[in-house]
């Protein structure tokens, strides 16, 4: 039988600009987590600081990243538990432009506080582009991890198919996705439409991922005071069965969820998706390309 791999999706309300509140918050989230036997805590991105780019103390707030990936490394070693600390926004002083880089970055910290593996977010969201710097045709790479084979996606990253058959094709079972996601990232047209528009987005898109994957997505988002547009909803979704867990709403929470990893084998085994895309002349196994034609 496979293992029980027991996970802990944490959904809070980033205080805008607050680094050590925060930090403070979340580390309490990651001690209960533990001491409730997960091996692995995930936090939503931007859960340091919020996302106020246009603040002029913003960069100076992402300076510090290398403080709290410290940090974050000697809890998990203290606590003997993995951590995906959200995203953490990097500041790097590009030499070529002589200004400032900004970068969205999602890590793997194992339960000794080692550094497993390290994500750039690569599709940036719209209003993101101002201001970050995207991994852009960097590979999506597959980290190997004490809850498994593990990749990483960050927040719109969810919208493209072709970065989860990235993952699985090179061994993925968990795929985690930090994220910052609210009812208000839809438009005028969609919201007249839908209010929730984006609440549904994110539980199809949820559920699409894991059936067409046979993988299991740890998904966690921020929270915050109602009115505000968060949309919340982390969860833990699998094929068959859907979302094993929810964090209902908009407040903040930590649900701590066993995903059985012989759901994977059982729906890889009726899908056979995974077996189709490492079968020999595979038909997908090309990358778009501006001409649409094979590379």
């Amino acid at each position: 039988m496979s293992p029980i791999v027991k996970v802990a999706v944490i959904q809070l309300y980033p205080k805008p600009m607050q680094l050590e509140h925060n930090f403070k918050k979340a580390e309490n989230f990651i001690r209960s987590a533990a001491a409730q036997g997960a091996e692995l805590a995930v936090l939503p991105e931007y859960h340091l600081t919020n996302w106020l780019p246009k603040d002029p103390g913003f960069i100076g707030l992402c300076d510090q990243w290398e403080t709290y990936l410290r940090k974050y490394r000697d809890l998990a070693k203290e606590c003997g538990i993995c951590i995906v600390p959200g995203t953490i926004v990097e500041s790097h002083r590009d030499a070529t432009k002589e200004e400032d880089k900004l970068l969205n970055v999602c890590y793997f910290i194992d339960h000794e506080g080692n550094i497993a593996g390290k994500y750039i977010k690569k599709n940036l969201w719209g209003p993101e582009r101002d201001h970050l710097t995207g991994s852009s045709r960097d590979a999506h790479e597959v980290f190997d991890t004490p809850i498994g084979k593990v990749g990483m996606l960050i927040c719109w990253d969810l919208a493209f198919p072709e970065a989860f058959r990235e993952l699985i094709a090179n061994g993925a079972k968990i795929i985690i996705i930090p994220t910052f996601w609210t009812l208000n990232d839809c438009n005028e047209a969609g919201l007249k439409l839908n209010p929730s528009a984006e609440a549904l987005f994110l539980d199809s898109m949820l559920t699409a991922r894991a059936f067409e994957n046979t993988c299991a997505i740890v998904f966690a988002n921020a929270g915050g005071p109602p009115g505000r547009g968060y949309a919340g909803l982390s969860q833990v979704t699998v094929p068959f069965v859907g979302a094993l867990s929810k964090l209902g709403g908009c407040a903040e929470g930590m649900a701590v969820v066993d995903i059985d990893m012989q759901i994977l084998e059982d729906a890889e085994e009726n899908y056979k998706v995974r077996s189709d895309i490492a079968s020999e002349g595979w038909h997908y196994d090309y990358r778009h390309s501006r001409t649409k034609g094979r590379l």
